[in-house]
């Protein structure tokens, strides 16, 4: 199993341990579109008490990414998003976040899903 299907798998059961749906190809899809930084430790996961990193989150994936236009509806989405995960569980893994916002936002065509 190479290194990037074992971050797919990592982060598929983390999905399944809170019973988050989720598409095992369309989660491999929104890893594949995060590069190298699944590799990071620091870029792999979003703090969800950082303003900035919402911001980061915010602007770089929904609104350059998804194309969606900015509105009070992004933030709340990601709150949600957040919230759903556990505000206190420490690996927010950033494609847990980002296909649970894609999904929120029916966005799987960006993917080409």
């Amino acid at each position: 199993m190479s290194k990037f299907d074992e971050k797919v798998a990592l982060y598929k059961q983390f999905m399944d341990d809170r019973n988050l749906r989720s598409n095992t190809e369309l989660l491999a899809a929104v890893t594949k579109g995060l590069g190298p930084s699944i590799y990071k430790a620091d870029a792999e996961t979003v703090s969800g008490s950082d303003a900035k990193e919402l911001a980061t989150v915010k602007n770089n994936f929904l609104i350059k990414k998804l194309g969606l236009e900015d509105s009070a509806a992004l933030d709340e989405a990601i709150e949600e998003v957040i919230e759903k995960i556990g505000k206190s569980e420490r690996k927010k893994y950033r494609a847990v976040v980002y296909y649970m916002l894609m999904k929120k936002f029916d966005k799987e065509a960006v993917y080409g899903f």
